[in-house]
């Protein structure tokens, strides 16, 4: 009967053992909230798999607009963003007083003109309707590009956030209509031609590189300030797990994926 006891002991010490190391394994996982905008974040799920096999759990949160991202950021709903490059970071920062910083960059996704009721920007008169979105960084990014696409001129040292005001020189004296970024897409058959961030494009079926009449240049230094990144709370950037999510986004697995998904609407920056 002793020996009888003594193994059923055994057994029932080493079954707890076993439900304590899974019990442990389970509690080591890790779970990093993570904002985006639109629905479709194809690269942050084989981020997702990759981080998974280093016990990371990456919970991806879709937001509708630009705003809510950095305000969920700042208030503790979620633990980092990737959506929008350092001049809109830098613009939200001074705008609301926030402690936000960028800890890694991620692809720069160009911006470009496409056509509404007109097929080329040659096809452009006086009084022709051209749509740009309304926020501070893309404002000014769009009027950039209707410079150097030579539409409009600015006055000099506009900095990065031009507005209308800022405009010197008009030859066609085009209407600039300022909407929210992710309404342009359904106001094409209203307007002559639109200027429309890259995830906005892409959201609604357009290919910068196929469909648009004029993109960005990724290799003018105007462009630099437009690089994505991926932002945490400034009390947060020399996060451990955080860096790891950070490593496996700037991976060449991950490299290899963004360019042949994207085909360049999107382009690798690190």
């Amino acid at each position: 009967m002793k020996k009888l006891l003594s193994v059923f002991l055994t057994l029932i010490l080493s079954v707890s053992t076993l439900v304590g190391c899974n019990n442990t394994s389970n509690n080591d996982t890790k779970t990093v909230k993570l904002g985006v905008t639109g629905e479709e974040h194809e690269i942050w799920d084989l981020v997702k798999e990759k981080l998974a096999k280093e016990d990371i759990n990456l919970e991806i949160i879709s937001f509708s607009d630009y705003i809510k991202p950095n305000i969920a950021l700042d208030e503790g709903e979620i633990d980092i963003n990737a959506f929008q490059h350092h001049a809109y970071l830098d613009n939200f920062i001074n705008e609301r007083n926030l402690k936000l910083v960028s800890i890694g960059d991620t692809v720069f996704a160009p911006m470009a003109i496409y056509p509404g009721k007109l097929k080329s920007l040659e096809e452009l008169k006086a009084g022709s309707k051209i749509a740009v979105p309304n926020d501070a960084t893309n404002l000014g990014r769009a009027l950039i590009l209707l410079q150097n696409a030579e539409l409009i001129k600015l006055k000099d040292n506009v900095g990065l956030l031009p507005t209308i005001k800022d405009i010197a020189d008009n030859p066609k004296n085009l209407e600039i209509l300022e909407l929210t970024a992710t309404q342009i897409p359904r106001s094409l058959q209203d307007v002559d031609v639109a200027v429309i961030n890259s995830g906005v494009a892409v959201d609604a079926k357009l290919s910068p590189t196929k469909d648009s009449l004029f993109i960005e240049d990724s290799n003018l230094e105007t462009s630099k300030p437009y690089i994505n990144l991926i932002a945490t709370k400034e009390e947060n950037k020399n996060n451990e797990i955080y860096k790891k999510v950070v490593k496996a986004y700037q991976s060449e697995e991950v490299k290899k994926a963004i360019n042949k998904r994207y085909k360049g609407e999107s382009i690798p920056a690190f």
